[in-house]
């Protein structure tokens, strides 16, 4: 399960890099940073709680 979360993390980042160099994407592309960096720090807390 923590693979596919640092999947989407990375692939949410990568699209919001994309989105800046393009100029695309607007608002919905700093959304997805925004859901990228809620994912990680939830996934941090929860594997903390597992070790």
């Amino acid at each position: 399960m923590a693979k596919i979360i640092w999947t989407l993390i990375g692939l949410l980042i990568l699209f919001w890099i994309i989105g800046l160099v393009a100029k695309i994407g607007g608002a919905i592309i700093h959304f997805l940073l925004v859901a990228a960096i809620i994912l990680l720090i939830i996934n941090l807390i929860f594997s903390r709680k597992d070790k």
